[in-house]
């Protein structure tokens, strides 16, 4: 099963609304709820300056929330 880190819900458009209706919504969630625990030698960011840029020292851990205009909401 592929797992991504962006779910997308369908919010309930009322017929009364007077805003434009947004028919898809997207949120992120962060990677460390797909791993149970973390495993014994897990890989680590090479240098210190590139941990330090991505908030972790391991990169299965490392999530960039994607733009806004990088996202696919209709």
């Amino acid at each position: 099963m592929h797992q991504t880190n962006t779910k997308y819900f369908y919010p309930y458009i009322s017929p009364f609304d007077p805003c434009p209706p947004i028919v898809r919504k997207s949120y992120s969630t962060p990677p460390q709820l797909y791993m149970g625990f973390q495993p014994p030698n897990l890989a680590q960011f090479q240098t210190a300056k590139e941990a330090l840029y991505c908030g972790t020292l391991w990169p299965a851990f490392h999530d960039p929330y994607p733009p806004k205009e990088g996202r696919e909401d209709n």
